[in-house]
C-alpha cells in the first residue's frame, strides 16, 4: 500500500499515532528532504531508507513507488510539513498513481492554512485556499483577480522576502480589507497578526506566512436602486417574457414573485 503521510508543521508533538505507526511499518519513505525527514524519523526512533521526491524529480519518483507497489512494498510518502500534495510535491504522484491503477491512502493531520484560518478569526464558513501566487506582478494580479469580487475568505502562502509586495498587489487588486498574516504556527513564537491592506503588514519579516484575507463585502445589485415596475421592465426589454422578469427581478431583490405580480399587471 502507498500512504501519503501528513508531519508536523513545526511542533514535532503535532503527529498522530497512526502516521507514526505507518513511518514504522512500512518498507521505505519518499521524502522532499532526505535530511529534514531524518530529523523527525531520529525524534521517534525511526530507521527507514529514504529517497528523494522533490518538485525536480517527482515524475521519476512516481516510477519508482509504483514499481515498489507492484514487487508487494509498502511506501510512505511525506513533505517536510504538514500534507504532500497541499502547496507541496505529490500531486505528480497521485497522478500517476491513479493512471497506472495503484491504490493509496492518506494518513492525514498537521496543516498550516487550517490552523492560520483558525488564529486569524477571520469568516472560517466558506473559505478558498489559493496557495503561493505568482513572482511577476503580472501574472499575480491576474490570479488575484479571479477572486476580486469572492465573498470567500482567502488563504495563501507567502515566503517573507514577498510579503510586503504581494500585500500591495492584494489592495491594489481587491481595494482594502482585513487580513491576519501567522506565522511559526505551533511553534514557540507562534504569531497572529490582524491588519488592514491598505496599511500593509508593520515590522521585521521573518518565517514564512499564512495569509488569510476576508472575502469581498456584499455587493448591493444596482437594478434593486429601480422601481418595482422599472426592475420588470428592465429584463423585458431584454427579451424575456413578463413570467421571467418577473422571476429575475424577484431574486435580485431576494422577495417571492408575487410580492412583485401587482407591480407588473400593466406591462
Amino acid at each position: 500500500m502507498i500512504y501519503f503521510v501528513a508531519t508536523p508543521i513545526g511542533n514535532l508533538g503535532d503527529i498522530t499515532l497512526r502516521a507514526l505507526e505507518t513511518l514504522r511499518s512500512v518498507d521505505e519513505i519518499y521524502c522532499e528532504d532526505t535530511r529534514h525527514t531524518l530529523k523527525l524519523l531520529n525524534a521517534y526512533a525511526i530507521k527507514k531508507p529514504l529517497i528523494a521526491c522533490h518538485k525536480f524529480n517527482e515524475r521519476e519518483a512516481a516510477e519508482k513507488i509504483i514499481a515498489s507497489a507492484q514487487c508487494g512494498k509498502n511506501v510512505a510518502i511525506v513533505s517536510d510539513a504538514g500534507m504532500p500534495v497541499i502547496s507541496d510535491p505529490g500531486n505528480v504522484v497521485c497522478t500517476a498513481l491513479k493512471e497506472a491503477g495503484v491504490p493509496y491512502t492518506v494518513v492525514p493531520g498537521a496543516n498550516a492554512f487550517l490552523s492560520a484560518l483558525v488564529l486569524s478569526a477571520l469568516p472560517a464558513d466558506r473559505f478558498a485556499f489559493i496557495g503561493f501566487l505568482p513572482d511577476k506582478e503580472g501574472e499575480r494580479k491576474k490570479v488575484l483577480e479571479r477572486y476580486k469580487d469572492s465573498d470567500l475568505t482567502l488563504c495563501f502562502h507567502v515566503a517573507p522576502q514577498d510579503i510586503d509586495r504581494h500585500i500591495s498587489s492584494m489592495y491594489a487588486v481587491f481595494g482594502d480589507r482585513r487580513a491576519c498574516a501567522v506565522r511559526e504556527i505551533t511553534k514557540l513564537h507562534e504569531e497572529a497578526v490582524s491588519f488592514d491592506l491598505k496599511d500593509g503588514l508593520a515590522g521585521e519579516k521573518r518565517g514564512e506566512y499564512v495569509l488569510i484575507v476576508e472575502g469581498a463585502p456584499e455587493r448591493e445589485n444596482p437594478l434593486n436602486a429601480l422601481s418595482e415596475r422599472e426592475h420588470i421592465l428592465y429584463y423585458i426589454e431584454r427579451g424575456m417574457d413578463k413570467k421571467e422578469a418577473l422571476k429575475a427581478a424577484a431574486r435580485d431583490r431576494g422577495i417571492s414573485k408575487s410580492e412583485l405580480y401587482k407591480f407588473s399587471l400593466d406591462l
